[in-house]
């Protein structure tokens, strides 16, 4: 998942320009392509995402599921050739619904779901977790299939603060009230 070197940087309104049906995140003008996900990865995101789905019927908050452009660090007055930075985590929630548009999300979502992969745990564990603590993301959830563990981190003072989950755990969603993952139901089995 590392770009490769350009010779010019590139923003949202060239990804929006191109057709070729691939997904890309953009870091700092430079374009990443995603590979598709796993089996295991498209259960685990879809049970999370049920989960998640059924607790807010009814409520301000969404959840959206890849591909949904997040562009961190949009402002007000932003066009797509001012932004050069959009990721697509694979589970967003926003429940400012102002910050959404036909293509996603202009700023932080409320909270992120990145489900790793060996191509995605470096860009998932460090550039992802420093992106979304910057940008001010309130809680992120890191899903690590093989060790079967989720790790939460929740904002605090502008730093996550971190805590971890096994297989057979229940998490409390902190941006949702009383909202709780039973991971039983999240891992599939080996």
């Amino acid at each position: 998942m590392t770009p490769l070197p350009q010779e010019r940087r590139y923003t949202y309104a060239d990804l929006l320009a191109w057709d070729d049906n691939t997904r890309y995140e953009l870091y700092d003008g430079q374009p990443v392509a995603l590979a598709s996900p796993s089996n295991a990865h498209q259960m685990i995101c879809m049970e999370i995402s049920r989960q998640i789905a059924n607790y807010l019927v009814g409520k301000r908050c969404n959840v959206f599921p890849a591909p949904f452009d997040v562009r961190l660090f949009e402002r007000k007055d932003d066009t797509p050739d001012d932004v050069s930075m959009v990721v697509q985590p694979d589970l967003s929630i926003v429940c400012d619904s102002s910050k959404t548009d036909g293509h996603g999300c202009k700023g932080a979502p409320d909270m992120v779901i990145e489900v790793t992969s060996p191509s995605t745990a470096r860009y998932d564990k460090l550039l992802k977790f420093n992106l979304y603590q910057r940008a001010g993301v309130r809680e992120y959830w890191v899903v690590d299939p093989a060790a079967r563990v989720v790790s939460v981190y929740t904002l605090k003072d502008g730093y996550y603060r971190a805590a971890a989950y096994g297989a057979d755990s229940s998490v409390r969603v902190g941006v949702l009230d009383d909202c709780t993952i039973d991971l039983s139901t999240v891992f599939p089995e080996a």
